[in-house]
């Protein structure tokens, strides 16, 4: 054997870590993006692309199961959902003034915060760390299904209330604002 592939360092990367690091960092872009565009369409949009590109995270780190259902429960409902609670809001498709509150800087700033703490817990849990693609699969459908359902039922039944509550508001907000616009319509007729 080769001792140049015995002595995988970080300065030797492989062509899977090529990859991840690229498509993290078209991820990364695609969510600035998303939180930075003033049109929601947009943001929607890229929202799918940030969310796919994390199922190709998911492939690349052997959790092909992880990954299609990345694919199928965000990127297929999440955002569809979000992209019909613009529609039945009647929210703004083009620029939206209401989108930016001025709160930017002190957004940067929490931002920035979250995100080197999270760097640091993530660098600092897995600095020893080696995935061995060669191996068995980690992200096997049956250690995956072990894993949700035997430690983290409650928060995806959270999340699918949360997603529930989300489509029942925007459907209540829809008539409200239908009913309001009917009034108006018959007020402006009867005059």
């Amino acid at each position: 054997m080769n001792i140049a592939a015995e002595t995988h360092g970080f300065l030797s990367p492989t062509g899977v870590e090529i990859a991840f690091l690229l498509v993290g960092l078209l991820t990364l872009g695609a969510a600035v993006i998303t939180v930075t565009t003033r049109q929601l369409v947009h943001a929607a949009l890229w929202l799918v692309v940030a969310l796919g590109g994390l199922a190709v995270e998911y492939l690349l780190l052997t959790a092909e199961f992880i990954a299609w259902v990345q694919v199928l429960i965000y990127v297929g409902s999440v955002v569809v959902l979000l992209l019909f609670g613009l529609m039945l809001t009647r929210a703004p498709i083009g620029r939206s003034p209401d989108a930016d509150s001025g709160n930017r800087p002190v957004a940067l700033a929490v931002a920035l915060v979250a995100a080197s703490a999270l760097v640091w817990v993530v660098v600092d849990a897995f600095r020893t760390t080696v995935i061995d693609l060669d191996g068995a699969a980690q992200g096997s459908t049956r250690l995956s299904g072990s894993i949700l359902f035997r430690h983290w039922v409650l928060p995806f039944e959270a999340l699918s209330v949360l997603l529930l509550a989300a489509l029942v508001g925007a459907i209540a907000l829809s008539r409200r604002n239908a009913a309001a616009d009917a009034r108006a319509t018959d007020r402006e007729e009867n005059r």
